[in-house]
């Protein structure tokens, strides 16, 4: 068996390397022509994740490139400590979730399956797909086609496979909320290395942790119309934050701010496959950054599948057993993600509400038990 995988950011990488390890031949297509090295901000990758990257061999390096941020702290915009809960749950050898740059992860996971032998193509858009029954054909906008025995979409929330794969499927749905990010070596902000300090401030939601190098990680939700851009996001994003009780107008103001990102997740899908072809991570349920998952749902996702076009008679029951495998926890965690966004985009009516019964929710999830569901879920070839 052959797969064509669609898209070289997280999920296709690590698609690779598991199919790889199932004994299954993939080459990854990436519509970009340059690698990703200096793009995007940083995420996190949850204790799941990363025990998902040890089934294929590749944790130790993004440990290696990221800093361990196990505990959450949230603030309301008045300074009022507002409670603690864990930022996933530690595995059974203490390893914690780590934050890391978006580039180093995409680097670290397209340069070990590079390493593996796996083949990557880079300019190659995907302009459409031709399902034969035996076999389906990729077709590029450079004018090239490659074919093989199952296509993998793993190009994102706005996946141009999807789109073809069902021309009726529901679009990115707006989060109401634009996302910044960046990093300040300042020694006026501190803070406790290891520990995320989310901010429900008055008018944005503001998030920062301390790494032990003295770097200050911050970034920044701003409820804005989409499509409304000005010209420079700083001295908004510094008003925003100039009547709430700590330094996020001030660390703002002395970061560079150019990268604004509107926050999008996915509806759920009718179908996450059709023929030989199947949608995975973000193509298939894609998550705002709010719950830190969208990495590690995409890691899983490739062991799942890997495991699944090892172990089924064909390609129509392991996708079949991958969807009944997947479906309900990826959309377990959109909703999830997507009450906390909301909750980052409240109004003033709302805020007051929020800040009033956040504390209570806090004490309700802040237990291993009411987590386990989320970073207790390990996956295996």
């Amino acid at each position: 068996m052959k797969a064509l995988i669609i898209g070289c950011g997280i999920g296709g990488p690590a698609t690779a390397m598991a199919l790889r390890e199932a004994g299954i031949d993939a080459a990854i297509f990436e519509a970009y022509q340059d690698k990703a090295e200096g793009v995007g901000s940083f995420l996190n990758v949850a204790s799941n994740g990363l025990d998902a990257l040890r089934v294929l061999g590749a944790h130790r390096q993004v440990m290696a490139a990221g800093i361990p941020t196990p505990h959450m702290v949230m603030w309301s915009g008045s300074g009022k400590r507002l409670g603690e809960v864990a930022n996933g749950l530690a595995l059974d050898d203490g390893t914690v979730s780590h934050t890391i740059l978006r580039s180093d992860l995409y680097r670290i996971v397209r340069d070990e399956a590079a390493s593996r032998g796996i083949p990557i193509s880079y300019g190659k858009r995907l302009v459409s797909f031709d399902d034969t029954g035996d076999q389906v054909t990729a077709r590029f906008e450079d004018g090239t086609e490659e074919t093989g025995d199952v296509l993998i979409a793993a190009d994102g929330v706005h996946s141009r496979t999807r789109a073809q794969l069902d021309p009726g499927a529901p679009a990115p749905r707006y989060s109401g909320l634009y996302s910044f990010g960046g990093i300040v070596r300042d020694s006026d902000f501190t803070g406790e290395p290891g520990v995320y300090n989310m901010v429900f401030g008055k008018r944005a939601f503001f998030g920062y942790t301390v790494a032990a190098s003295g770097e200050t990680w911050w970034f920044a939700n701003l409820p804005r119309e989409l499509g409304d851009v000005p010209p420079d996001w700083k001295p908004l994003l510094v008003e925003a934050f100039k009547d709430d009780a700590n330094f996020s107008a001030e660390l703002v103001s002395r970061s560079k701010v150019d990268l604004a990102l509107p926050v999008y997740d996915l509806p759920p899908l009718r179908t996450w496959h059709k023929g030989r072809v199947v949608l995975t991570g973000d193509a298939a349920h894609a998550t705002s950054p709010s719950s830190g998952q969208g990495a590690s749902q995409a890691i899983e996702d490739a062991i799942v599948l890997a495991r699944c076009l090892r172990d089924a008679a064909d390609h129509r029951e392991a996708f079949e057993r991958f969807e009944a495998e997947r479906r309900e926890r990826a959309e377990r965690v959109v909703a999830y993600s997507r009450t906390i966004s909301n909750s980052k985009a409240a109004g003033p009516v709302g805020r007051v509400f929020r800040d009033l019964m956040m504390p209570f929710f806090l004490k309700k999830t802040a237990s291993q038990e009411s987590l386990s569901w989320m970073y207790r879920h390990h996956v295996s070839l």
